[in-house]
């Protein structure tokens, strides 16, 4: 079980890599998952991890307080807005440009409610 959650942490590391230099990719979400299988699995990244200068206070404040900043909040609606815009303007099937609008709004409330630092 162990190998499991270390390849989860390892796969999430690696998304959250690749978000950092893909503008759609979100990074914190991918680095709370790895940071969730580390803890299960990986006690030494884990610690590197909440050692991290950036993303170190926002994994502690989120199992802590299951907080989000008020920036993030902002980055995050206005990165689901122009996804809905640019899905909007896609050659894509008719039930995804209605489809994800409704999903990303789901999320956006999810993301509100969540207590701010």
């Amino acid at each position: 079980m162990t190998l499991l959650w270390r390849l989860a942490a390892i796969l999430c590391i690696l998304l959250a890599l690749a978000g950092v230099v893909l503008p759609l990719l979100p990074t914190v979400p991918f680095l709370l998952l790895a940071a969730a299988a580390a803890s299960r699995g990986w006690p030494w990244l884990d610690d590197r991890l909440l050692a991290h200068e950036v993303y170190g206070p926002m994994i502690s404040r989120w199992r802590a307080r299951r907080a989000v900043p008020r920036r993030a909040k902002w980055f995050a609606t206005v990165g689901m807005l122009g996804s809905c815009v640019l899905v909007w303007f896609a050659p894509v099937p008719a039930w995804l440009a209605y489809a994800l609008p409704v999903l990303l709004f789901a999320v956006g409330v999810w993301i509100w409610m969540r207590p701010e630092e």
